[in-house]
Parts: structure tokens; C-alpha cells; sequence
């Protein structure tokens, strides 16, 4: 490949590749969510674990990682210290090997706390996006859940 074939390669990659903008966008979120649930001890990466235990109901944690689309190691540190923190806790489930995650009174009163945090900085971030940004992005999300629901 000559250089100029080269330059063109990488001016294209750098210029139009979706998953380094979604990369960037997760981190920038991700920092304004987490600094917002800072006081709380949480990270906007557990809370979303909470919610879709609270959401869904006792499951175990490969259906969460399913709804999530979370890799097995990252799903089994944040259940962990979730865990610790007394937020959820494990139910025997329909056999011995089946054990289900809930939220408990402890996770509920921090999902209270959390919400004006959550609001906050959701609020922040529809404000960096703007509103078309803050709207593609639920539609895109949307459509992808969809997507899984229906297979």
C-alpha cells in the first residue's frame, strides 16, 4: 500500500468509524454519570445492574448479562460488589445450581437517593448531545432491544 493509499485508510477509519464515536461517547457519559453517582458509592455501570434485577425481578445473572450485553468477568465484578454493598441479594431458585439475584431494602433506599443524582445527570447529558443527539441515541438503543426481544 503506497502512503497516500495509506493516509486515505486511516483518514477514513478515523473519520467515520461508529464504534470510536460510540467509545468516546461511553466514556464521556459514563464520567458524568459517575461523578453525579459519586456521593452515593456507586458507578452508573452497577446501577444499571440494579435496575434491571429491580426491573425484571429475581433473575440470575446470565439473564442479566444477556439484557446487558455484559461479558461474563464484567457482570461477576459489579454483581460482586453490589453484593457486598447489600443491595441485592441471592434467592435459591428453581434447583440447587439456579440461584436469582433481587434488589433489597437497602438497594431500594439507594435507587431513591440515586434518582435526583440520575436526573441531574442525565439532564447534563442531554445538554452535551442536544436534543437530535440525545434522540438518536434512543431510538438506535431502542432498536436494537427490539431486536434482541424478538429473537
Amino acid at each position: 500500500m503506497t502512503t497516500k493509499a495509506f493516509n486515505k485508510t486511516v483518514d477514513t477509519i478515523a473519520s467515520e468509524c461508529i464504534a470510536v464515536r460510540m467509545r468516546m461517547l461511553n466514556r464521556m457519559v459514563t464520567s458524568i454519570f459517575d461523578e453525579s453517582l459519586r456521593v452515593l458509592s456507586i458507578k452508573v455501570s452497577q446501577l444499571n445492574v440494579l435496575m434491571v434485577v429491580a426491573k425484571r425481578g429475581p433473575m440470575n445473572s446470565a439473564e442479566v448479562g444477556r439484557v446487558l450485553h455484559l461479558e461474563k468477568s464484567t457482570l461477576s465484578r459489579n454483581l460482586e460488589r453490589i453484593r457486598k454493598r447489600g443491595w441485592i441479594e441471592v434467592v435459591e431458585g428453581t434447583n440447587a445450581r439456579n440461584h436469582l439475584m433481587q434488589i433489597t431494602a437497602r438497594g431500594r433506599r439507594l435507587v431513591e437517593k440515586a434518582l435526583p443524582l440520575w436526573k441531574k445527570a442525565q439532564k447534563t447529558t442531554q445538554e452535551a448531545l442536544g436534543e437530535n443527539g440525545a434522540r438518536a441515541i434512543q431510538r438506535a438503543a431502542e432498536r436494537v432491544w427490539s431486536a434482541d426481544r424478538a429473537e
